[in-house]
Parts: C-alpha cells; structure tokens; sequence
C-alpha cells in the first residue's frame, strides 16, 4: 500500500500551508476585531472577503468538489489532506476557500440532482461564493436522528408546492448572504414506503412564509463565521413546482448521498483541528512552569502529548482508507469506514482538546486561544450528520449479519 500523497496534492498542500501561514492564521484575531465593528454580528467581516479574493486568485477554490467541470476535480484522497489544513482554523479557512459547510453539501446537491435552470440560477453564485445556503432538514419536535420522522409537509397545489413546518439549527441562515434553502419534507407522508415519503424542494430565504425566527447556540456560541444556526418557520410558504430537486420521493436517498460525503469532509478537518490544538499544547507545555519546572517536564504532559500523536495517527489512516475507498467502490462500499470515521474521530478529538483546554488552565476556556470553540465545534459533530449511536447500531448490525 502507498501512503505518500500525489505530486498534484503535494503542490496543493505546500500552496495551501503557505496561504494558512501568510494569510489566515494573521487574519483570525482582524475577524475578531473587525466583527465588533460590524453592525450586524451576522455581516462578513471584510478581511474574510479579502481572504476569499486571495484564495481564488491563488487557485485555492472549490477544491471539495470532484466534479472537474465545477470543481477542482479532486478525488476524496486528494481532497482529505487539504480539509485537514483548513480544519486548523476552521472559522475561517473553509470559508475562504468556498469549501465551508452547509453551502458544500448544497452544491454537491445541485451538481449531482438539479436540472439545468437550478444549477444555473443557484449552483453558478454558489460556486462563485456570491452568495450562500442551508439545508433545511432537522426539527426541533421529532427526533431528527430517524430522518423518516420528519414532520414537515410539502404539498402539491396545482403550479406550486405548499411548505409548512418548523425547522431548526439551519446552518447558515442567519448569515444575510444566506438565499436559499434546501428544504426536506413530506410529500407523500402516507406512503408505504417510509423512505419515499420525503422530497426535496428549494426555497428562496425571501418567500412569503419564511421566518428565520432566532439564532440557536452551540455551547453559547453563535458560530456567526458559519452564519449561524437558525430555528426557521415555513408557514404555507409557496414556490413553483419546478422547485423540486429530482423527483417526489427521492428526499432520502439525496440526503443519504449528501451527508456521505460531509460526513469525511468534517472528519478530515477534525483531524487538522487536532493538530491546532497539539500544537497549542507543545508551546503552552515549553513556556511555562509550574511547581519548578516546565510544564513540558512534567509526566502527565508527556503522555497527554504521547497519546494525542498516536490517535492523530491512526485517525488519519483511517480517514485517508475511508476516502480511498469512496474513490474506488463509492459511498456505499465505504459504508462501514464512513461510518467508522463518523464514531471515531469526534470523540477522539474532543478528548485531544480538552487536554489541551486543561493545560492551558483559564485560558483554555477564554476568547484568547482557539480551544474552547475547538471543542464545541468537535463535540457538536457526535451530534450532527448522525449521531454516534445511529451510526453504532448500523455498523453493529452489519457486523452481525455476518453471522446470521
């Protein structure tokens, strides 16, 4: 087995490791300050701006997507050690380089299941980072874990479909650039088949009926880089039939063909998230001291540091197979890795972190260093896409079934 990265990925991450040191690791305290100013918290800083342009100009643009038509037309394996490096600043890095979720899942979306007119009037400013998106899929009164629960309908009115439900931790739609949303929703909420009784449409922000109602917290964060997570109220909104995104009934199986790919997406900038904080840790642990010596002296701290290494590294074996195999047999053959990485990695991360957060005593906890939102962005993600426990009693059901 060849564990070395391509030329082409090897150039890409000696770009984008110079474009993190030169540009986006300077401008994350200038977001800080710039935000402050603002006169809306939701309102783009104007340095994120800046490092769009730059990254666009360096070529270091849609690089998520395989479709080369649209994309930079890497494989998953090429793409997983650039994710890692932008997981290392993750307010900003994603962003700067259109690679940021949810707009990342919605133009996969669009690129695999849209008609021309969709692709052209919102896929095109999508990847051009004109404006951005949501996803409209979890509810606050049913557990969204079982996707089949949702509540919300869509309804066929003659020209039109009839939205109404309630939804909520909508990334990105406090975020005014926000345009549109993908919805998921009952069309067919009697049918006897449970996984076709949901479809998807599209749903412009500005459609009567559509309330963004208020910005949910994450661990008291508002994630304003990720335009928030918004509780979203569709009350008989309408929009034409063409708005449908493939056919009535297809809503899961788009949503299973979506959340593959983000699931590795956010697996592989944990990782690099891991690696901002070991980083963290080394320099805290050699600069300062505690009961006489250097916190880098201290045993505890070596094997914290020991530990930290060793699960960073068998967490990107796992990532860079799991991405090999998505190129090789698909989504559905990686299936178990997917999985896997989706159960491994956040917990992982999150214990990485929080040693970190620990020896940096009250400053890992405070707005100075990066830690604490670190950790709510890595204990979120045993939550989204998934929770682990779904993702444990499928993987453990396709073990059994080995032996039935």
């Amino acid at each position: 087995m060849d564990f070395a990265y391509d030329a082409h990925t090897e150039e890409l991450r000696a770009r984008l490791l110079a474009f993190m040191d030169e540009y986006v690791y300077p401008a994350e305290q200038v977001a800080h300050e710039q935000r402050a100013r603002l006169a809306s918290p939701w309102d783009t800083p104007q340095v994120v701006e800046d490092l769009k342009a730059e990254a666009r100009r360096q070529g270091l643009w849609n690089l998520f997507l395989p479709d080369a038509e649209h994309g930079a037309g890497l494989t998953n394996l090429q793409y997983a050690p650039l994710a890692e490096i932008t997981g290392r600043s993750p307010q900003l890095a994603p962003t700067a380089t259109n690679c940021a979720a949810p707009d990342t899942g919605n133009m996969e979306v669009l690129a695999q299941f849209a008609d021309e007119a969709q692709r052209k009037q919102w896929l095109e400013p999508l990847l051009a980072g004109e404006i951005r998106s949501a996803f409209a899929m979890t509810e606050p009164e049913v557990a969204s874990s079982d996707a089949t629960n949702i509540t919300t309908h869509i309804e066929r009115d003659g020209d039109e479909y009839v939205v109404t439900g309630r939804k909520w931790y909508i990334s990105g739609a406090m975020n005014p650039d926000c345009k549109i949303f993908i919805v998921m929703g009952k069309t067919d909420p009697d049918g006897e088949d449970i996984r076709r009784q949901q479809s998807m449409v599209l749903v412009r922000r500005d459609t009567p009926g559509v309330t963004v109602d208020r910005a949910m917290q994450v661990f008291g964060y508002e994630d304003h880089y990720h335009g928030g997570h918004a509780e979203v109220t569709f009350d008989h909104a309408r929009v034409p039939v063409s708005n449908l995104i493939g056919e009535e009934g297809g809503g899961f199986a788009i949503a299973q063909a979506r959340l593959g790919p983000g699931r590795i997406h956010h697996c592989m900038r944990l990782i690099g998230m891991a690696e901002r904080a070991i980083e963290l840790m080394c320099r805290r642990a050699v600069s300062r001291e505690a009961f006489g010596k250097a916190l880098a002296q201290q045993g505890v701290v070596h094997n914290w540091i020991a530990d930290a290494r060793v699960t960073v590294e068998q967490l990107r074996l796992l990532v860079l197979k799991t991405a090999w195999l998505m190129d090789t047999v698909g989504n559905r053959g990686a299936h178990t890795e997917i999985q896997a990485i989706k159960i491994a990695t956040p917990r992982a991360v999150v214990g990485i972190i929080d040693r970190a957060i620990q020896l940096h005593g009250a400053g890992g906890v405070s707005q100075d260093f990066p830690l604490a939102e670190l950790y709510a962005g890595a204990r979120t993600l045993m939550i989204a896409d998934g929770p682990d426990e779904v993702h444990q009693r499928s993987l453990a059901r396709r073990e059994l079934k080995k032996y039935r």
